[in-house]
């Protein structure tokens, strides 16, 4: 486990269980899913569309402290309530991956943590 780095930030929500925001193994980072809790405030963003852009910023900064950047990212996993959001979930997320593509799954679930309606989890490499 010596060659595990575990990643915190404060500019980010903290974890709403018993892990990291995020882990690093060797060029590695791996996030754990992000609601669009407001960081500071434990409390989901009102509506879809702000969740969507609360979620990807708790990403962001997390790659950030992780001393990466989202155009080092390899794969996004997105876990989404309603798929009938999807129009509106490309559109936000299209902000913070316009040149840079990574693989992407995008999966409706039954319910998220805390009432959530979307999580984003992600691969990327650092260094």
């Amino acid at each position: 486990m010596s060659d595990i780095k575990l990643i915190h930030t404060e500019k980010a929500p903290a974890a709403v269980g018993p892990y990291s925001q995020a882990t690093v193994s060797g060029d590695l980072l791996f996030v754990s899913g992000q609601l669009g809790i407001i960081p500071g405030e434990g409390k989901l963003a009102e509506g879809f569309k702000a969740q969507t852009r609360q979620a990807l910023e708790n990403l962001k900064s997390i790659v950030e402290a992780a001393g990466s950047s989202l155009d080092k990212v390899l794969a996004v996993d997105v876990f989404i309530m309603d798929m009938g959001r999807f129009a509106d979930l490309n559109a936000i997320y299209g902000e913070y991956f316009s040149a840079h593509k990574p693989a992407r799954a995008a999966i409706q679930v039954a319910g998220l943590p805390l009432g959530g309606l979307v999580e984003f989890k992600c691969t990327a490499v650092v260094g």
